[in-house]
């Protein structure tokens, strides 16, 4: 005859417990993330609001030829490659946010 494990409740617990820790373990630090050339990478949300536009449009954008590069699942842009689109891109409308 087989034997049957009924799990309790610390089971479950150091079982969440053991599956949240490896999850963060493998969650990239954005903020010490840095380009090939030393700069650092702005995610979608801080180069939509360089260019005061949605993230849909910056979508929009991506899809036309603006470069970004993917780490981990998540979208980056290098600020240099995206400015220099932009000077290149005639008909692309923005009011820039400097700061």
């Amino acid at each position: 005859m087989d034997t049957v494990f009924l799990p309790n409740e610390g089971d479950f617990r150091r079982w969440i417990r053991e599956a949240v820790k490896e999850c963060l373990e493998n969650i990239p630090a954005p903020a010490n993330q840095t380009s090939e050339e030393g700069e650092p990478l702005l995610n979608r949300k801080e180069i939509a609001g360089m260019f005061r536009i949605s993230l849909v449009t910056l979508h929009d954008w991506m899809n036309r030829g603006l470069p970004f590069h993917k780490q981990g699942g998540r979208v980056y842009f290098i600020r240099s490659e995206v400015l220099e689109y932009v000077k290149q891109k005639k008909n692309i409308h923005y009011q820039p946010n400097e700061k």
